[in-house]
């Protein structure tokens, strides 16, 4: 039998546990920096910008939630409200279009400021937003895109809907076959617990060339919980000294945090409105009609046109099928898919005894 341990060690435990839980509280507090320590923040972000000799972006879920999209670990983010045991609901996540924040990318990298991105999103807009695919790493997959991986080298498939609604957690299969030699066509989606192993859009390859020649990186509405435990993008063979100069913008605590030259605690696109403005650069404005989705897309062959049931983006809406001009926003829940039951975390069964 255990000894006994006595009034001291639990009045210990209790103060060590209510140390942990005001620890994690405060990590999941978001905090904004006034007005005017922000301008001064971005200021300095400018700057770094303006001398960087090779910078990468890491872009996180916190850039889109300006286009309606959920982020994950914030006050209403789906991790967090599945911890609270409430449902999550997600509107069509083909009416969302990319933000101010995708935009300004787009524009500092055809200024050569940028040189690449790696995001960890699947909501395919920094690719809808005009960025070059060699110049983006979708370590996550992309919900516009499928493959067939049985042709060499693997043969894509752009479409103009969500082609991961019959798709989940190790299960791919999006319902149709390969143009070419009529294999099975999959999602590249890659869910918490898999290993992604395609090409592309993940183009890991290069986002480990652009991590290893950074000297400047900026993490923009990252949590980096994920990213962290990706060691090859930040360089961690290298001497701190060698390191790239890191910067992150986000409203909640990072795991980074301590490495960081500056942190900047503000929304995406309140921090990109500032910093193009001190570079001197306008934000171009999102167009459909210049959505690179649509010269990209691969039509549906005759007989495919029922294989799924997502809203299909348009240009206008007289090219919207009848019935689906000016639907509006829908509320429903998404099952399946990326953003439904496969970006979950497979819950543990109970044994039957």
């Amino acid at each position: 039998m255990r000894p006994e341990r006595g009034l001291p060690y639990l009045v210990t435990e209790l103060q060590g546990r209510s140390r942990r839980r005001e620890g994690l509280k405060r990590r999941q507090e978001e905090v904004c920096d006034d007005p005017e320590e922000l301008r001064g923040k971005v200021q300095e972000l400018a700057s770094a910008v303006r001398n960087a000799k090779y910078l990468v972006v890491y872009t996180g879920a916190g850039i889109s939630t300006a286009a309606s999209i959920p982020d994950y670990r914030g006050p209403n983010g789906v991790w967090t409200l599945l911890q609270k045991g409430r449902s999550v609901s997600a509107a069509d996540l083909s009416e969302a279009e990319p933000t101010l924040t995708h935009m300004s990318i787009t524009r500092l990298h055809e200024q050569k400021l940028v040189q690449h991105v790696v995001s960890q999103n699947c909501d395919g807009l920094h690719l809808r937003s005009g960025l070059p695919r060699t110049a983006i790493s979708e370590l996550h997959g992309n919900m516009y895109i499928e493959v067939c991986t049985s042709c060499v080298p693997n043969r894509e498939y752009v479409r103009v809907f969500d082609v991961t609604e019959r798709t989940a957690l190790h299960r791919h299969q999006t319902g149709r076959t390969c143009h070419k030699c009529g294999t099975q066509l999959r999602d590249t989606i890659v869910h918490f617990g898999e290993r992604g192993t395609l090409g592309q859009p993940l183009n890991w390859e290069a986002a480990t060339e652009a991590a290893s020649r950074a000297d400047t990186i900026l993490c923009l509405g990252s949590s980096l919980k994920v990213l962290k435990k990706y060691p090859r993008l930040w360089c961690m063979t290298k001497p701190p000294s060698r390191r790239p100069k890191l910067y992150i913008v986000n409203l909640q605590w990072t795991p980074k945090d301590d490495w960081a030259a500056l942190k900047l605690h503000g929304k995406c696109d309140d921090v990109m409105r500032l910093l193009m403005a001190e570079l001197g650069l306008e934000i171009p404005a999102y167009s459909r009609w210049q959505d690179p989705i649509f010269s990209l897309a691969t039509p549906l062959r005759a007989g495919e046109e029922g294989s799924h049931s997502r809203k299909s983006l348009c240009r206008s809406r007289e090219e919207a099928p009848p019935g689906d001009r000016g639907a509006p926003l829908s509320s429903a829940p998404i099952l399946g898919g990326w953003f439904g039951r496969g970006c979950t975390k497979r819950t543990k069964r109970k044994k039957v005894t």
